[in-house]
Order: structure tokens, then sequence, then C-alpha cells
């Protein structure tokens, strides 16, 4: 006879980055459970749990990179088959939340994906969501329910502070990151610079201009992400043509698209802070210029606060709700 009143975690991880899961999972005391998968010969998934959750709290663990359709549909299976085995509890972690660049209509006839895939993974059964710096904060409206938006700002600052001290810049790579860049300022105590830059077309950037006194300093350029890497490196340019003694870029999600680690290691990138939200490629890793910053305590504290009914927030003081 088991006692009802006692609660079991179980974490599952679907085939796109469970290094991550693995992780998370030791450092909760437990491992993630077996299960199997399976590919027919079209490329359709098939899975089925090798045991029980029958009244568990069940976090699914899937990174939304790679082949990003894919490894959504992939979630939504799991999410299935922990819901349809009796699952008491489920929640969907994403480190990164694909497609949330596309959070809003910026033209007529475009979707919301942001918005989509928020529901099909509802629809399959997920009770909440847990993600790391969101593209946008308000990808968290679209759930019925618990969105978790963990923020990498603490882990990320305090690395910040041991490799420059307050003797740095934080500049923003352009306007829609300004609030981001003056929050770590306001930690670290120090001043901010503005990259003015246009958009060309899709992943194409160029940077007009600085705003800021950068001159003779060490400049950090803040993102959510690195997608093809062209932001950063014409920002780094731009920030060494201004007199910058050096560029150093931190970002939370390294997606190293297309030409991004090619750019990266010709740019004017001095120094590359990354997390580990998503898998690191081996060819930056090689690279003296690059270090990466763990994302398994921030994720291991947020889920064992959820599964022990505690608070989310506390763990940032709050601050993942802006």
């Amino acid at each position: 006879m088991v006692d009802v009143k006692n609660k079991r975690l179980m974490v599952l991880a679907g085939s796109h980055y469970p290094e991550l899961a693995d992780k998370i999972a030791a450092k909760l005391g437990i491992k993630v459970s077996n299960s199997q998968f399976q590919r027919f010969a079209n490329g359709e998934i098939k899975f089925q749990l090798d045991e029980s959750v029958r009244g568990a709290d069940v976090f699914i663990f899937q990174a939304h990179n790679g082949s990003v359709a894919e490894a959504i549909v992939e979630q939504a299976v799991l999410i299935d088959a922990a819901k349809r085995a009796s699952a008491a509890h489920i929640t969907a972690v994403c480190p990164f939340f694909g497609y949330a660049r596309q959070d809003r209509k910026s033209k007529g006839r475009e979707p919301i994906t942001a918005r989509l895939v928020v529901d099909i993974l509802s629809v399959a059964g997920a009770n909440r969501i847990v993600s790391v710096d969101l593209h946008s904060g308000q990808i968290q409206g679209f759930l019925n329910g618990p969105f978790d938006h963990l923020i990498a700002l603490p882990a990320i600052a305090r690395h910040i502070k041991k490799r420059f001290g307050s003797d740095c810049v934080m500049v923003s790579p352009d306007a829609g990151r300004v609030k981001l860049t003056e929050r770590y300022a306001s930690r670290l105590g120090v001043d901010i610079a503005i990259v003015h830059k246009r958009r060309v077309k899709n992943n194409q950037a160029e940077a007009l201009d600085v705003i800021g006194d950068i001159k003779g300093k060490h400049c950090v350029i803040n993102d959510d992400m690195i997608d093809t890497a062209g932001t950063i490196c014409v920002a780094a340019e731009m920030l060494k043509k201004k007199g910058a003694k050096s560029v150093s870029v931190v970002a939370t999600h390294g997606l190293f698209s297309g030409p991004a680690i090619d750019r990266i290691i010709k740019s004017d990138i001095d120094y590359l802070a990354i997390t580990d939200t998503l898998p690191i490629p081996d060819d930056l890793l090689k690279s003296s210029k690059v270090e990466v910053i763990s994302v398994v305590d921030l994720i291991a504290d947020a889920i064992k606060a959820i599964f022990e009914d505690g608070s989310v927030s506390a763990l940032f003081d709050g601050e993942n709700q802006t």
C-alpha cells in the first residue's frame, strides 16, 4: 500500500538535448524516467513510457532546437502519453521556447505562432509551462494557467561582475533590448549604451551609430538569443570603430544558425558567455573566447519550488514578473 499523501516527482525528456534534463534530474537527486522512442518510416513519432506515472508530478523536458516544429510535436506526444497514463500534474519544461519571436501580428495576415505553440502544449495536457528568458514576456498570458518565466539575469550578472567588476558599460544591441540592458546596468552599478541598428531584412542588420560613452571602455552587449549572430557582430564592429577597449557578449539562448559560428569566430567580439539552455556547438566550445554559464541550478531550483508548492518568483525576488 502506498501512502497517497506522498507526491512523486518524475522527469521525462524528449530527444532534443536530453543531456540538460539528465543534469537537472541529477541535481534533484533522481534519474530521467526510461521511455521508448520509435519512428515510422515516414518520420511519425511513437512513444511509450517504461514505468508508471500514475498520480505523479511529471516534468517533461524538451529544447525547441534543431527541427523546432518536430521538437514541439514530440513534446506534445510525450505530454499526451503522460496524461493518458494518469499523471496527476504535467509541466512542460521548455528551456528555450520555440517561435517566441512570433508573439504578435506585425503585419496583416500573419499568425501568432507563439500562442499556437502554447495551445498545442496545453491541449496535449500540460497544466503548467516553464521557460527561461522569453523573447517577450507577454507569452506568459497565452496559457490559461501557471507559466513560470525563469530569468538568467542573476546568474549572468554574477558572471559579468566576476569578470569585469564595475569596469564595464552594458550595451543594448538594439532599441528592443534597452529595458533588459537597464536592469543589468542597475544591478551592476554601471552605465549603458545603445547601438542604433537598422534591420535591412530578416537575419540581416546594419549598425548606424552608438548612443553613449564607450570610448576606452569594456563594452558588454547583452541579448536574449543569438541566432545568425548578425546583430551582435555588427554591433561589436561599430563599438570597436567608436573606440571601445574590448567587446564582450552575454546571452541566454545560443541558436547559432547558419553562418553564426563563423561570424563570431571572425568578428570583433573578444569574449562570449552563453548559457546552456541549448546545446553549444563543439566548434564554439573549442574557442578560447567562449564560456558557458550553467542554468542547471536555476531550473532545478524552480522545479523543486513547483513540486513543493513553493514560490518560483521568490527565487528571483519577483524580478521575473517584469
